[in-house]
C-alpha cells in the first residue's frame, strides 16, 4: 500500500507534502521543488547570490526543462550524453535543454578529459574514435585508456578538449554530443542546507513516499535549523572537500592547510574536524612518519586519537610523554573504550621507565559453557538450537533487544523536538545523537522516561509505543528483530532495576554501548517470584575470542549481578553435551 506521509511543520518552516512517485511521472520535480521551497523559507537569511539566482532561474524555466535539470542533477557526475537524456514525461531533449544553456545552467560546449570521455562512452565507440592511435583495439577499456595516457605523439591526450577537438585530432567523431551541468555546486549546497548533511539522497523522497521508510513527526521551529549561520555552511563544505582531497590522494600538507582551523563554537563541526584530523595522522602513522601523527593526533578530538598518540609516542620512545597521556586517559577517560585501552598500555609503560607496576582493577567473570555440537553454518543459530525448550526458550537478540526496550520506553526523550536535533522530515533520530551534549540537554526527559520503571508503568509504556509507533524509524528499535513473544517474554522476564541499568549505560556512550551486548536471551518465564528470570549468552565459536566491547559488557553485567554466560562451542560428531 502506498502512503504519502505529511509533515508537520511550525514558526517560518514550510508545509512539506511528498509527490505520488507511483503515479506522478515527474514526481522529482515536485520533491526538488519542495526542497527549494523549504530550504528558501527556512535559510532565507543565510542564502548567497548564486543560490537565490539559482532558484530565480530555476523556477521561471519551462515545466520541460526544469525537469531535465532535475533529473541530471540526481544523476551521478556533470557531463551527460545528449542522447542518453531521453525521458517520455519530458518530451524532445533539445527542447527541454535549449533554455537551460540560454541560461547558463549547462554547457553545451564543455571541455572534456580523456578520463570524461572513457567514462561517457562505450568501448566499441572509443575503439572507433582512436583507432588509429590503438595497437591493441581488442583490449578491454582500462587498458585501452592506459595505452593512449602513454601515447607519445599526441600531447593533447592530457589535457581537457571540446568535443570537436577531439574530433579534429583523431579524424574520427563520436556518436553523441555531450553537455555539462553548471550548477551541481550550488545545488550540492542546497542539499545540504535541507538534509544538514551530504550523507543522505533526494532518493529519501521517494523511498518515504512508498513506505520503504516511515519517520517520526516533529515540530521544526527556526532555531532547529541544521546551521544558524553562514559560517557553519562554508566550514562544513571546507571539511568536507579536504576529506574528499585527502582520500582522493592529495598532498597531506595542502589539505592540512585548506582544513578550518579549530572550531570552539560549533563542537559537531569541530567534531567532523577532529575525525578527518584522525584520519590523516592515521594515514601518517601508516606511513611511518611517526612525528607527524603524533603532532596530528594531539590536534585531534576524535574518541580513539588520545590512544593512538600514546602508542604512537611508545613507538618514538617518548614514555614518559606517553605515561603522562596514559596517566590522564586512567583518571578521565572519554570512554570506557578508553580506559580499558589504557589500563592495557600502562604496565609497559611502567615496565620502560623501571617503574613499579601499576594496580589494575580485577574485572568480574562471567560463568563459563562449553558446548561440543554438531557442525553447523552459524554458530548462534546452532547454540540456540541446542538450549532451547518450551519452559525455556532462547532468541537470537544480540544488540536488538536492549537497544529496542530502551528506544521504546524513552521514545519521548529521544525524539524531542530540541533545537538543532531535528531539521528535516528524513531524520531517523536526533542529529546530535552521538555527540556529549545529547543526553545533558535532555536530562529530564529520560529521567521522566526512566522513573516509569519505578512507578512500574514502564511495561504499559514499551507495549503502547511498540503498537502506535511501528515501522516508524529509529536509531533504536530494529523492527524486524522485536516480534511480540519477544517482546511479551522481556517483559515478563527482565528486572526493571537491570533495565534501569543498562539503559543509564547506554546513555554515557551510545555509540560504544550500543555494541558488544551477549548474543541470546534465555527466558525462565515460570521461575518462582523473586528468581531471576534470564540469562544472557554470548557465543563464541571455535578459535573466536572476545572483543572489547564484549568484555567491557559481560564485566559490566557481572559487577551488577546480572546473569551472563560465555558459551564456548567446538564442533564434533555427536550431539551437543554441556
Amino acid at each position: 500500500m502506498n502512503s504519502t506521509p505529511a509533515f508537520t511543520s511550525s514558526g517560518n518552516a514550510p508545509f512539506l507534502n511528498i509527490a505520488d512517485s507511483l503515479n506522478d511521472p515527474r514526481y522529482y520535480l515536485v520533491n526538488f521543488d519542495n526542497v527549494l521551497t523549504w530550504v528558501s523559507e527556512r535559510y532565507d537569511d543565510l542564502l548567497d547570490a548564486d543560490e537565490r539566482d539559482f532558484i530565480a532561474r530555476f523556477q521561471a524555466l519551462p515545466v520541460p526543462s526544469r525537469a531535465l535539470l532535475v533529473r541530471m542533477v540526481m544523476r551521478k557526475g556533470e557531463h551527460f550524453r545528449i542522447d542518453r537524456l531521453v525521458y517520455d514525461e519530458i518530451g524532445e531533449t533539445r527542447a527541454a535543454l535549449a533554455p537551460l544553456v540560454e541560461h547558463a545552467l549547462v554547457d553545451a560546449r564543455p571541455d572534456l578529459t580523456l578520463d570524461q570521455l572513457f567514462d561517457l562512452f562505450t568501448r566499441d565507440e572509443l575503439v572507433g574514435m582512436f583507432r588509429d592511435h590503438l595497437a591493441r583495439p581488442r583490449d578491454r577499456k582500462a587498458l585501452l585508456k592506459e595505452a593512449l595516457v602513454k601515447e607519445a605523439l599526441v600531447p593533447a591526450f592530457d589535457q581537457p578538449l571540446r568535443l570537436e577537438e577531439w574530433h579534429a585530432i583523431t579524424g574520427q567523431p563520436l556518436t553523441s554530443e555531450v553537455v555539462r551541468l553548471t550548477v551541481m555546486p550550488v545545488c550540492e549546497r542546497l542539499r545540504l542546507m535541507f538534509f544538514g548533511n551530504l550523507r543522505q539522497q533526494f532518493s529519501e523522497f521517494v523511498l518515504a513516499d512508498q513506505g520503504i521508510y516511515r519517520f517520526e513527526v516533529v515540530p521544526f521551529t527556526p532555531e532547529s535549523r541544521a546551521f544558524q549561520r553562514r559560517e557553519d555552511i562554508e566550514r562544513y563544505w571546507q571539511i568536507h572537500d579536504c576529506r574528499e582531497r585527502f582520500e582522493a590522494g592529495y598532498d597531506i600538507d595542502e589539505v592540512l592547510a585548506a582544513l578550518p582551523v579549530r572550531i570552539a563554537d560549533s563542537p559537531w563541526l569541530e567534531a567532523r574536524r577532529g575525525r578527518v584530523m584522525y584520519a590523516i595522522a592515521r594515514h601518517c602513522e601508516r606511513q611511518g612518519d611517526l612525528m607527524r601523527a603524533g603532532e596530528l593526533y594531539g590536534q585531534s578530538g576524535h574518541g580513539e586519537a588520545r590512544i593512538r598518540h600514546i602508542r604512537v609516542l611508545e613507538r618514538l620512545g617518548e614514555h614518559g610523554q606517553a605515561l603522562a597521556l596514559c596517566t590522564a586517559a586512567s583518571e578521565a577517560p572519554i570512554s570506557e573504550a578508553e580506559r580499558q585501552q589504557a589500563a592495557r598500555i600502562q604496565p609497559r609503560l611502567h615496565r620502560a621507565l623501571s617503574m613499579e607496576k601499576p594496580l589494575s582493577e580485577a574485572e568480574a567473570s562471567a560463568r563459563r559453557c562449553d558446548l561440543t555440537l554438531p557442525r553447523s553454518g552459524c554458530v548462534e543459530h546452532a547454540v540456540r538450537e541446542h538450549l532451547a525448550s518450551p519452559e525455556a526458550p532462547v532468541f537470537y537478540v544480540e544488540n536488538t533487544l536492549i537497544n529496542a526496550l530502551f528506544g521504546l520506553l524513552c521514545w519521548e526523550a529521544i525524539f524531542a523536538p530540541l533545537p538543532g536535533a531535528f531539521f528535516h522530515p528524513f531524520q531517523s533520530g536526533p542529529a546530535d545523537l552521538m555527540r556529549p551534549e545529547f543526553y545533558p540537554q535532555r536530562e529530564q526527559h529520560f529521567k521522566r522516561c526512566l522513573a516509569r520503571l519505578e512507578e512500574g508503568a514502564w511495561r504499559e509504556a514499551i507495549v503502547q509505543r511498540y503498537r502506535e509507533k511501528q515501522g516508524i524509524q529509529s536509531p533504536f528499535v530494529h523492527w524486524g528483530a522485536l516480534s511480540e513473544e519477544l517482546l511479551a517474554l522481556a517483559l515478563h522476564c527482565l528486572p526493571p532495576a537491570h533495565l534501569r541499568c543498562w539503559f543509564e549505560r547506554l546513555l554515557t556512550d551510545i555509540r560504544a554501548h550500543r555494541a558488544g551486548m551477549p548474543d541470546l536471551i534465555r527466558f525462565y518465564p515460570n521461575a518462582p517470584e523473586g528468581a531471576l528470570r534470564y540469562e544472557m549468552i554470548e557465543v563464541k565459536g571455535p578459535g573466536d575470542r572476545l572483543q572489547d566491547n564484549q568484555k567491557r559488557w559481560i564485566a559490566f553485567c557481572a559487577q551488577h549481578d546480572m546473569p551472563v554466560t560465555v558459551c564456548h562451542v567446538r564442533w564434533g560428531d555427536d550431539e551437543g553435551t554441556t
